[in-house]
């Protein structure tokens, strides 16, 4: 066998067990991180969703706030009672619709992705 035949004989050998040996490391990483990604999406979902359920708080905190502003106003101003009632018919409305809409976020967070 001429040098040159054994050079690429070898040179061929070396490359298979260089592949194979890559292959094994690429499955066992494979193996490894599958669980891994899997507990850091869990995490991350359940991160989102607390992190979605803030603004139900805010929502509470507005409600309070309009109604506080309409007791004050009918102390200042009697006659004011229908129109100050609509307005914080309203605001208890927009404030509560933007709670909900913060719960159905994190309810999505959880249970479609």
């Amino acid at each position: 066998m001429s040098a040159i035949a054994r050079l690429s004989v070898t040179r061929s050998l070396a490359y298979q067990r260089v592949v194979a040996r890559q292959a094994t490391l690429a499955q066992a990483r494979t193996i490894q991180t599958s669980s891994t990604r899997g507990d850091i999406d869990s995490a991350a979902k359940f991160i989102g969703a607390g992190a979605a359920t803030v603004g139900v708080a805010g929502s509470g905190a507005g409600i309070g706030s309009v109604f506080g502003s309409l007791i004050i106003g009918y102390a200042r101003n009697p006659s004011l009672k229908q129109q100050l009632f609509s307005y914080a018919i309203l605001g208890f409305a927009l404030s509560e619709a933007m709670g909900l809409f913060c719960l159905m976020m994190a309810f999505l967070l959880l249970f479609a992705f």
